[in-house]
């Protein structure tokens, strides 16, 4: 999922480092989407971006977090919240909207954890029992 969110949106030499983690979430098809969002706003506002990070990891609860971070400008403490009303932004203000909607469909949440000033960091939480590792 996470290489095909990475191979549907140009790049502009920015590197996208991801986890070889396998694992398979039990999501909305229209998951990938959420990831290209994320790339896409990185890319569009990210400034002086120079790099794109995921880790994934089994959390102690049972649930899995992803986080994917760069190191752009980041998001104001102010706006943290309000990036994901529909309406709000520079562009079309849908696609962090419609993004946190999508993962809600089966329970997974999306929250903005980055510093303003040293990149944006969002973290997904699924679930424990809407993903399974696979060997």
């Amino acid at each position: 999922m996470l290489a095909r969110a990475t191979e549907d949106i140009p790049h502009a030499g920015i590197p996208v480092e991801t986890p070889h983690t396998p694992i398979e979430i039990y999501s909305d098809p229209m998951m990938v989407k959420v990831f290209y969002n994320i790339f896409e706003n990185a890319l569009r506002h990210g400034e002086r971006l120079t790099r794109i990070t995921i880790s994934a990891a089994e959390q102690t609860n049972g649930s899995f977090q992803i986080v994917v971070e760069d190191d752009g400008v980041g998001i104001a403490q102010e706006e943290k919240e309000s990036i994901f009303r529909y309406g709000y932004g520079k562009n079309t203000g849908l696609g962090l909207a419609i993004s946190r909607d999508i993962l809600a469909l089966t329970g997974i949440t999306i929250s903005e954890t980055g510093k303003h000033g040293t990149g944006a960091r969002f973290e997904i939480v699924v679930p424990p029992s809407t993903w399974r590792k696979i060997f």
